[in-house]
């Protein structure tokens, strides 16, 4: 069964048109690690296909600067490339964006090169408004927000703005990620600031709130007395890839629970916030953080399982274990795999399981959310049927579907009484192609717009470290479960796996 979808996607509700946006200040976007990979995978792409929306502000320009010495042209060459590996597009509509691009080579150690980019900024007819994308490596921010700090580029006289953007990770545990956030608040205000958590720019994600609290139908049920248990599931079958530097000092630990899962399990948990706004929602998200149990303490207390992929095969193509791949140390202890039982120690939630699960080279590409409700009180139907009847579930598909399915019981036809499950399923694929942004698209926008909505704020980031600290604190203690590449993960962890995912 699918759910039915107005003709008009905005004509449902008046005036409310998503994708056409009130007007924004001209700004120029300053990309710093320009001549990387995330601009020409994500960014780039991400920008241009905002233009041919409509969506950039009028007169935007924007600025790569690389350590790369590059000219303009070049760049744009570079670039041009990049979107095509993306998307078609013809030299007529390459040219249009093209006239905004710019580059400048830039050594971020060199106050020097700072002072040339403030006086390139400033430079008459450009917008003063200034949004600078530090798609760089983490141990770059607090340079770069002194650096912008030295020449002034952190200020701006209202209307006008300046915002800087970085992306997880916030730190590698609380004391980094505290001094981190010292760092740039001695030069931005928390205003200033957008920490990107690209998991919740995705259209499912942002859709759990007004799931819950636009439909009388679930906030009834969404509590202990209707849930059995809720799992969140992030599961990858690529390996460390390029990364293992980084991943082999992180673990998914680092890399996926701190920052996407604790953001979802926020959205899934958290109170109804008084309006929907973004002091109010990070609020809620702040005080839910607050009701985690402390990790080994309480009745029951949370568990934790972690693992490290041996080899084995994804999709029929044989691929080494982690400590063979290149750049990880053939004794190395960290976790690719784990699965946290956690609970919140609040009304609502008081004695649900939350299962959040996360691992590299598993069995398939997926995260969803499952909301496990409880099975019925009584059967009516216990002698007609030769197995219990399964519980009610919620599915909320963000990768590869991105979907929302109720799963029901329901009787087939026909002269028997036999019952059958099915699914009431509305899938965001079907919805207008010009009415869907990716995840990217919809961060430069919220940032353009200056929208915190889906974003870190920097209390919640401490809270989920201040957490998860003891967690991480287990991981020389915990034995570490091997896993055959291309499974569900350790097989200790394989009978409550397919409870959970239903597989």
């Amino acid at each position: 069964m699918t759910a039915s979808q107005p003709d008009v996607l905005a004509g449902a509700y008046g005036q409310c048109q998503p994708f056409r946006i009130e007007a924004l200040r001209p700004c120029t976007l300053v990309i710093l690690g320009a001549s990387g990979d995330l601009t020409r995978r994500k960014l780039m792409p991400a920008l241009y296909n905002l233009f041919e929306l409509g969506a950039l502000p009028s007169g935007c320009q924007i600025l790569g600067c690389g350590r790369t010495a590059l000219t303009s042209d070049h760049f744009r060459e570079q670039m041009l490339v990049a979107i095509r590996q993306q998307r078609a597009l013809t030299m007529e509509e390459w040219e249009r964006f093209a006239r905004l691009l710019a580059y400048r080579r830039l050594d971020y150690a060199q106050q020097a090169d700072w002072q040339d980019l403030a006086s390139w900024l400033r430079q008459p007819g450009l917008p003063a408004s200034r949004l600078f994308y530090c798609a760089l490596p983490p141990d770059q921010y607090a340079t770069v927000a002194c650096q912008l700090g030295a020449v002034g580029l952190q200020q701006a006289t209202a209307p006008d703005y300046s915002r800087l953007i970085i992306e997880k990770p916030f730190g590698h545990d609380l004391a980094s990620a505290i001094a981190l956030d010292a760092s740039l608040h001695q030069i931005f205000a928390e205003d200033q600031l957008f920490r990107i958590d690209h998991y919740l720019a995705k259209e499912t994600v942002q859709n759990l709130l007004m799931l819950r609290f636009a439909n009388a139908l679930f906030e009834p049920l969404w509590n202990r007395s209707y849930i059995d248990s809720v799992t969140i599931i992030a599961s990858e079958q690529l390996g460390v890839g390029q990364r293992a530097g980084y991943y082999d000092r992180a673990g998914v630990l680092r890399d996926m629970f701190q920052n996407h899962l604790m953001q979802m399990l926020a959205l899934v948990a958290m109170e109804p916030p008084s309006r929907f706004e973004t002091e109010t929602v990070q609020n809620e998200k702040a005080k839910l953080f607050r009701s985690l149990r402390p990790f080994s303490t309480g009745d029951p207390a949370p568990q934790l399982l972690l693992g490290q992929y041996q080899a084995g095969q994804i999709d029929g193509q044989a691929v080494v274990g982690y400590r063979a791949e290149a750049g990880v140390a053939a004794d190395s202890c960290t976790a690719t795999y784990a699965l946290l039982q956690l609970y919140i120690d609040n009304w609502r939630w008081s004695g649900v399981p939350f299962y959040l699960l996360s691992g590299k080279r598993l069995a398939a590409k997926q995260t969803a959310i499952h909301i496990q409700f409880k099975q019925i009180p009584h059967s009516l139907f216990g002698h007609l049927l030769s197995a219990p009847i399964p519980a009610n579930r919620l599915e909320l598909a963000i990768y590869p579907q991105e979907r929302i399915a109720l799963h029901l019981q329901t009787k087939s036809p026909g002269g028997k009484a036999c019952l059958a499950p099915v699914q009431l399923c509305y899938d965001y694929p079907q919805a207008p192609l010009q009415a869907r942004l990716d995840a990217y698209e919809k961060v430069l926008l919220d940032c353009l717009q200056g929208d915190h909505m889906m974003f870190w704020r920097q209390d919640g980031v401490a809270l989920s470290w201040a957490y998860l600290e003891p967690v991480l604190g287990r991981c020389g203690s915990q034995p570490l479960l091997p896993y055959v590449a291309g499974s569900w993960g350790p097989p200790e962890a394989a009978a409550l796996t397919a409870r959970l995912l239903n597989i």
